[in-house]
């Protein structure tokens, strides 16, 4: 079992996860190192207020994407999807009619 430090606001955090998680983990740490200042600022110092805050920002960026998925994605996602589509049209083109 793996154990890495995530630093979030200022503050140290040991963390626990299994064997090759841990860069997945430091992703998501510095997911909510991203929104740390604003936090920070808004909480006005307190460190239980500060992490709080954060996860509001996240839930906030879910449930945008969860409203509006498109918006979430890159063009460069839509276009595997739409070039995927493509690809399966084409076979299904290509399917004797017989039935």
């Amino acid at each position: 079992m793996g154990q890495i430090a995530l630093n979030v606001a200022g503050r140290e955090y040991l963390v626990g996860c299994r064997d090759g998680e841990e860069p997945k983990l430091r992703a998501l740490g510095a997911m909510l190192e991203r929104h740390a200042t604003a936090a920070q600022r808004a909480a006005r110092g307190s460190a239980e207020r500060t992490l709080l805050y954060i996860a509001l920002m996240v839930a906030d960026e879910l449930a945008e994407r969860e409203d509006n998925p498109a918006a979430g994605l890159s063009t460069a996602v839509l276009t595997q999807i739409a070039e995927r589509l493509e690809t399966v049209a084409t076979a299904l083109e290509e399917v004797p009619q017989d039935r």
